[in-house]
């Protein structure tokens, strides 16, 4: 193992967090933010993360069942815990204050912590040669692109700029360059901790949907407009992910 090959890994994995940002660019042509916009904002972003999840609950079935199982608990409870721990709290989140910013920080904690694992995911393929982990890479690095539209869909209705969107969808997805060199380094300790960590974000985000992001969507849009956005969004995910 080289250092050279080190940086390789590094590298990939930072062209991956960085495809995260183009998921804002949709959002520069935006220029209404009414709560109708905010309503379909949420529910792309719920058929975008519920996409995500699918994928996520096959790739770490590949891994492990049950430790897929055990991940998703872990997300719903981390949802769970983190929603009483801000419960009557006065949040902040630039300009957004109030629900709206909760719904910001646990979305990016979400995001950011599933990151770990497409990390490990890209450190681990790098172990199976050069061919499979351009491959991974590649996925992850396009697989993200939506990702960071999802977060855009929650960031930019709320006022953030657009490049606090792009900003903020990038570092949501840090954690992969700096776990993909430990992952590949030390790829036999890392792989059994690869389908915790996939259904984790599953659970965490499949909550989210439901329980955030789908009530606020009907409060301020028809079931048909929303029921619209949620599955095409959804259904071009799976698509999306199959085709990879």
């Amino acid at each position: 193992m080289t250092w050279g090959a080190v940086l390789w890994v590094f590298t990939a994995g930072l062209v991956t967090a960085l495809a995260t940002g183009l998921g804002a660019i949709p959002f520069a042509f935006l220029q209404e933010l009414s709560p109708r916009t905010l309503a379909i904002s949420n529910a792309i972003a719920s058929g975008l993360m519920l996409g995500a999840s699918v994928g996520l609950v096959s790739e770490g079935a590949a891994y492990g069942t049950a430790p897929t199982v055990v991940g998703g608990a872990l997300g719903v409870g981390f949802i769970v815990l983190g929603g009483r721990l801000l419960e009557g709290r006065e949040v902040h989140f630039g300009k957004v204050h109030g629900a709206g910013a909760k719904k910001i920080l646990l979305i990016l904690a979400v995001m950011t912590l599933h990151s770990f694992s497409e990390g490990v995911a890209v450190g681990v393929s790098f172990g199976g040669g050069q061919a499979l982990a351009a491959l991974i890479t590649l996925a992850i690095a396009v697989h993200n692109i939506p990702e960071g539209l999802a977060i855009s869909a929650v960031l930019r209705p709320r006022g953030s700029s657009l490049t606090a969107c792009a900003g903020w969808s990038i570092f949501s997805s840090l954690p992969q360059p700096l776990m993909a060199v430990p992952a590949f380094v030390f790829v036999e300790a890392f792989q059994p901790v690869l389908p915790y960590g996939l259904g984790f974000a599953a659970g965490a985000m499949v909550f989210m949907v439901f329980f955030e992001l789908l009530p606020e969507a009907y409060e301020n849009g028809g079931a048909t407009t929303v029921g619209l956005w949620v599955s095409l969004p959804l259904a071009a995910m799976i698509l999306f992910q199959r085709l990879l």
